[in-house]
């Protein structure tokens, strides 16, 4: 049985504007935040709202005007991106650090870009393996892809210092010769990080550093034999 009576609403302010509150807990195969956010778009673009204004939706900061409706995301996902905004700088800084380093190193301002080629390349065996195992890319996936990045550009360094340092013209033979030998020591070391990560696969908070350093470094090791050679040749010709 329902019945209307006249009760006190209380009034609600956020960071000094009025507000409403909503809460909820995530459940379902995603529990990331950005899932159940999309969810919730849908389900509002799917409400016919008449004469009424449809609220719009704010991911971050403050409305700029307290005149219309705005749906202001909060709490594990203002974390979820403060951190992704972070790491995302600091993965920024680090790569132009790495890109000096090795202009200091070689010498050329080509030869960086060959270096760093891969780890672009590296995110997308990263999102293969997430797709595989049907698990959200979380803030520990992206501190796995921002380590990957070190064992990526050493191997490529070493790769291309090789190559430069065995003479003569380069050529095809020169090249394949270069990743062969470099071939076993490159996957040693990503079969030995691989199986490590492989202990907190099951982890229900670590397993996208895991899904991102056991994919990552397979499709690193791939691409760092196999890509770098030919890009290398590409920029000497």
């Amino acid at each position: 049985r329902l019945s209307e009576e006249r009760a006190s609403h209380p009034i609600f302010r956020h960071n000094g504007r009025y507000a409403e509150m909503v809460t909820a807990e995530l459940a379902g195969e995603f529990e990331a935040p950005l899932y159940g956010m999309l969810a919730v778009r849908q389900r509002l673009d799917e409400i016919d709202w008449g004469d009424l204004p449809k609220p719009a939706i704010s991911l971050y900061g403050q409305p700029l005007s307290e005149d219309d409706t705005v749906l202001l995301w909060d709490g594990e996902w203002e974390v979820t991106y403060v951190t992704f905004r972070d790491m995302g700088a600091a993965f920024g800084v680090a790569l132009v650090g790495i890109y000096i380093l090795v202009v200091a190193q070689f010498g050329s301002f080509k030869l960086p870009l060959v270096v760093l080629t891969p780890v672009p390349l590296t995110f997308l065996g990263i999102m293969l393996g997430h797709w595989l195992f049907s698990a959200p890319f979380t803030a520990t996936s992206m501190i796995g892809f921002i380590a990957l990045a070190g064992i990526i550009v050493r191997n490529s360094i070493l790769l291309v210092d090789f190559i430069r340092h065995s003479g003569g013209p380069v050529t095809v033979e020169t090249l394949v010769e270069a990743g062969a030998t470099r071939f076993k020591p490159i996957l040693l070391t990503a079969l030995a990080a691989m199986i490590g990560a492989t202990v907190i696969l099951a982890d229900p908070i670590f397993q996208g550093l895991a899904l991102s350093l056991l994919f990552g470094l397979a499709s690193s090791t791939a691409l760092t034999v196999l890509v770098i050679p030919a890009i290398y040749r590409i920029f000497r010709t």
